[in-house]
């Protein structure tokens, strides 16, 4: 992976000790740079909007605020953050509501520290970050609805096949619209169509299925 400068991380999750645990494992990583906790989901908000962080790491369970709903008031606020739900939940409601909320990545806080911060990192390098448990679930869900098969069936257009390869990588809109000479909201309306031709409502949910059909035909 490139050498990235540290990226700069708030926390926002409402057990004290847990949340202490993961701050000692991002202090000791040269990638990251913490610069916040929160208690609470509204706090979490406050901080997310006065801090400006490249990185959220999102309980999803919180006392005052479900973690899904503190992202999508995040989301409707501008924040332009990686934000990664870190959360005891394996259950596909939870994970599916978090990524369709346009979360990007949903971690178990039953990992291994070292598992952990692996995904982590490759988060801020823009890949996808869901416990590896869970991917199996998160393609059985995506299966059990009704969606074209491969790019070509669901009638996409050569440029919004290209931008579907690019999802694949965890790119923003603005990354991809540099590499592909276009605008940013030209990327945003092709994003829009993909997700909708092939009955999606998240990036990741579209990355997850690509990267699937991709695997797919490359060992037919």
């Amino acid at each position: 992976m490139p050498t990235l400068d540290p990226q700069t991380l708030l926390i926002v999750d409402d057990h004290p000790l847990f949340r202490k645990g993961v701050i000692q494992l991002i202090q000791a990583a040269p990638e990251f740079r913490f610069v916040g906790e929160a208690p609470s989901g509204r706090e979490g908000i406050a901080l997310a909007v006065t801090l400006q962080p490249d990185m959220i790491l999102l309980d999803l369970n919180m006392k005052d605020m479900n973690g899904v709903d503190v992202l999508r008031a995040l989301k409707a606020a501008g924040i332009d953050s990686r934000i990664v739900m870190l959360t005891v939940s394996d259950q596909a409601d939870d994970l599916m509501a978090a990524l369709q909320a346009g979360a990007d990545g949903y971690l178990l806080k039953d990992m291994e520290p070292e598992d952990l911060m692996r995904q982590i990192v490759e988060a801020a390098h823009g890949k996808i970050a869901i416990s590896e448990r869970l991917t199996q679930l998160l393609v059985n869900t995506l299966r059990e609805k009704s969606r074209p098969a491969t790019p070509a069936e669901a009638g996409l257009t050569d440029q919004e096949a290209r931008i579907l390869e690019h999802l694949i990588d965890g790119k923003s809109n603005k990354l991809i619209a540099r590499d592909m000479g276009i605008a940013e909201g030209t990327v945003k309306v092709h994003v829009k169509h993909v997700l909708k031709k092939l009955n999606l409502r998240s990036r990741v949910e579209a990355a997850v299925w690509a990267d699937r059909v991709r695997r797919q035909q490359s060992r037919a």
